[in-house]
Order: C-alpha cells, then sequence, then structure tokens
C-alpha cells in the first residue's frame, strides 16, 4: 500500500511540474516575441529595486492596512514552501515528519510559525474576500472586472482558504493521534504546535483511531494537491506576479518617470539631416527583403519585452485606475485595463502560434482599434500617477506612448489640436498661430 502511494505521489509530482514547465514555457515564448531591449544595466540597482518592491513589498505599504494584510498572505506563502520539503521527501520515501526528530524544537518552532502566519493570511483572505463582494469595493468592482476576472480573484481567495484547513485538518488529527498514543510511528511524542495543539483536541479528540488517521491523509494529500493545483491554475490567473514580480522588478526602468526613450531610427535620420558634413548618398543602399521598422506600436510584437512582461505581471488591483485623472473625470482610460487587453491580445497571439506549429498566421486584428481605442489612448495626460502607484513598477504609460507614436507617425492620426499645435511648430517654429516676426510683441504691450 505505502509502494502505490509513493508512486502515486511521484506520479502527481512529475505530471503537475511538468505540466507548470510547459505552460511556464509558452510564457517565456510570448514575451520573447517583443522587441529585444537592453535592462541588463546598472545591475547593483536593479537588485536593490528588487528586494525593496517585489520582495520587500515597499510600494505596497503606500495603504497601510491593505499592506498589512497582504503581507501576512506572502510570508504565509513563502515561509509554507518550507514545509513542503519535507512533505515531497515524507511522499517519496513513505515517512512521516521525518525532520520532526533531527531538528526537534526548531521543527515545532518553524512549524508553529507556519501555523500563526495561516491564521494571520485565513484572516487576510476572509477580508479580502468580503473587500471584493460585500463591502464592494469600488476600485475592485468595476466593469472591466466582471466576468472571468472577478471569478478569478475569489477563486484563488477560496485556494487559499481550503489550503490553510489542510495544514490545521493535517496537524490538529497528527496532534490528536499522538495525544492517543496511535501515531503513524511509535514513539515521536506530541508535536505542542502553537494552533494545533489547541484545535486537536478540541476539533478532533472525539474522533475513533480510523477516522483520525484518514482525516490526517486528507489534510496531508489535499495540502500538497492544492499547491500542485495552484501552481498550475497560476497560467490562467492574474497571480502570476507571485513569481514575475522579481523579474518585473528587475527589469524595471531606474530612469525618471518623466523620461521617454527616443526611436533610434528616428535619431539616426534627424543626426543624418542635421549634420551639414554628412553625405545622404553614402549610406547603403536599402535590403530589398528588409521589412521597413515601425515607428510606435500597433501590435504586441511591436512592444519591447519588458512591456510584455509588465502585462503579465500585472495582479489587476487597480491602484493605477484608482489615481488615473482621467479615469477620475470620467474618460474611458483605464490604465489597468490597458494591462488586461494587452496581455488578452498576447495570449490569442500565442494561441494563433500554438495552432499554426509555430508560426504566427495574420488573423486581422490588432492591439490597437481590435482591444485597445485611439479614445482610450489620447485620454491619457501622461502624468505618470499609474507608474507610482503601481505596486510593481509596472508601466501602463510606456505602452500608451509608443500606440500613440504609431498613430501620429504611421497613421497621422492624431487629434486635431495636436495636429494644429505641430503643424504650427512646423511653420512657426512655435505651437502657436502666428508668425515668427510677432512673438516679442507682448512686451511692446505695456
Amino acid at each position: 500500500m505505502q509502494i502505490l502511494s509513493s508512486i502515486l505521489f511521484i506520479a502527481l509530482t512529475v505530471a503537475g511540474f511538468g505540466l507548470f514547465a510547459i505552460n511556464a514555457k509558452k510564457i517565456y515564448r510570448n514575451i520573447k516575441l517583443g522587441q529585444p531591449v537592453n535592462c541588463t544595466d546598472r545591475y547593483s540597482e536593479r537588485i536593490k529595486n528588487m528586494l525593496l518592491v517585489a520582495f520587500g513589498q515597499k510600494k505596497m505599504f503606500t495603504r497601510p492596512v491593505p499592506a498589512l494584510l497582504h503581507f501576512a498572505i506572502y510570508a504565509a506563502f513563502m515561509i509554507t514552501q518550507i514545509e513542503l520539503i519535507e512533505i515531497f521527501i515524507d511522499g517519496i520515501f513513505g515517512t512521516h515528519r521525518i525532520f520532526k526528530e533531527p531538528l526537534g524544537g526548531f521543527y515545532t518552532f518553524m512549524i508553529s510559525l507556519i501555523e500563526v502566519l495561516s491564521v494571520a493570511a485565513l484572516t487576510a483572505t476572509i477580508f479580502f474576500l468580503s473587500r471584493r463582494n460585500l463591502l464592494k469595493l469600488p476600485r475592485l468592482n468595476m466593469k472591466e472586472l466582471l466576468g472571468w476576472p472577478k471569478k478569478d480573484a475569489n477563486l484563488i481567495l477560496i485556494m487559499e482558504i481550503v489550503l490553510v484547513l489542510c495544514i490545521f485538518t493535517m496537524n490538529g488529527t497528527d496532534e490528536a493521534l499522538y495525544n492517543m498514543g496511535k501515531s503513524h510511528f511509535e514513539g515521536q511524542g506530541s508535536f505542542n504546535f502553537a494552533i494545533s495543539q489547541f484545535i486537536g483536541p478540541a476539533v478532533f479528540g472525539s474522533l475513533s483511531e480510523g477516522t483520525l488517521h484518514i482525516l490526517e491523509r486528507i489534510g496531508w494529500w489535499g495540502h500538497f494537491i492544492m499547491v500542485l493545483t495552484f501552481l498550475n491554475y497560476l497560467y490562467f490567473s492574474k497571480h502570476l506576479h507571485i513569481l514575475l514580480a522579481f523579474p518585473n522588478t528587475f527589469f524595471a526602468n531606474l530612469n525618471p518617470l518623466g523620461q521617454f526613450n527616443n526611436l533610434e531610427s528616428v535619431t539616426n535620420e534627424v543626426k543624418l539631416m542635421m549634420d551639414p558634413n554628412a553625405d545622404p548618398f553614402a549610406a547603403p543602399a536599402p535590403d530589398e527583403n528588409a521589412v521597413p521598422s515601425k515607428f510606435g506600436a500597433s501590435d504586441v510584437m511591436d512592444l519591447n519585452q519588458v512591456q510584455l512582461l509588465n502585462a503579465y505581471s500585472c495582479t489587476e488591483c487597480g491602484r493605477c485606475t484608482s489615481v488615473c485623472p482621467a479615469n477620475i473625470t470620467g474618460k474611458k482610460l483605464s490604465p489597468r485595463l490597458i494591462m488586461m487587453k494587452t496581455r488578452d491580445r498576447l495570449e490569442e497571439v500565442g494561441k494563433n502560434i500554438d495552432t499554426n506549429k509555430g508560426t504566427f498566421v495574420e488573423d486581422g486584428k490588432t492591439l490597437l482599434n481590435d482591444y485597445i481605442t485611439p479614445e482610450e489612448l489620447w485620454a491619457c495626460t501622461t502624468c505618470n500617477a499609474c507608474v507610482e502607484e503601481c505596486p510593481i513598477e509596472i508601466s501602463p504609460l510606456s505602452i500608451i506612448m509608443d500606440m500613440r507614436r504609431f498613430l501620429v507617425m504611421e497613421q497621422s492620426a492624431a487629434p486635431m489640436e495636436l495636429n494644429t499645435m505641430m503643424t504650427n511648430i512646423e511653420n512657426n517654429s512655435a505651437p502657436w498661430q502666428y508668425s515668427q516676426m510677432d512673438r516679442l510683441n507682448w512686451k511692446d504691450e505695456n
């Protein structure tokens, strides 16, 4: 029986991690569809930023109450993984709490810490569920979250509750068995874990030995299966940020928020025009088969790889949208929705490639117009509030600006006011519609 249990455990482990690896490879492939960008400079600054923002949750604490509750779930998630090491060893070799005897009191301390953090995580989870479904916090109940996004948020919280219940079922029944002298292995004694030493006798103490053994196995297997389920559910969920927040903050833009990059093709052209000694005919002849470089972005393949990583990392918390002046004043722009639509389009492109055996077949759709409208793009005031507010330094603004560039430089589709300003700059060297000769007339008005 024990051999069959070990075989089943190993089979589930291989299948679970194998499926995760397949899906992780798809995500990596999709991100690599973007334009390459060099984000390996200033290495020490990037490591520091990742440790402070992703690991230390620095930006979360601009809102202390949800930050503390989120930190409880985060800490429980990180520390609980230690217990998984023991579960994997026990599952493969058929042992039971193999670290108990060699670690002694430290083992009791670690499992007790996990239990305390699990209680804190359970409290936070119930609060987050209530905030979404009972208190109906506005930014968590906007129409862009109707349907799957809301179900996804609730489902992951419910999974967290089930995982915590499995932990306490496993530990509580174990405690009750040890108190009865009916443990899996003789002579191990009671654990006296911080929480389950009370839960065990109170909840499970009246049950028979056979029932306790069954419940202990349900808790143990439930814990293991929930971890594998959660791991593979991440691919379909906004909770990829649990893993991607770290590379996302490492590759984040470290320049001042108002600084935008120049298009290299435009820069080279301007340098050529401004250089009186340049010979335009000395430039190499263009390759007839080369695809002309595109100004800006109209689809996900035109965005860079960090922007696509941003899209996968977004947790849809809505902090960006809650501070967006355009959204607050009733305009259609929602920075959160920009990221969600970018991810949806990227997933659609990825499925297209999978269907067509590794090659993207033109589907007549683009990120611009089919997912994100010009009205949304031009509503942005470029204030950078969304970038400043994001807990993991996602930049919806960079995507908005690249798509604006495409509209202006490829389609000449800027709003009338902007076209008028650019015409005035071209003709008058100023954004106002009067001649250069009249620029200083204001000084004579007094």
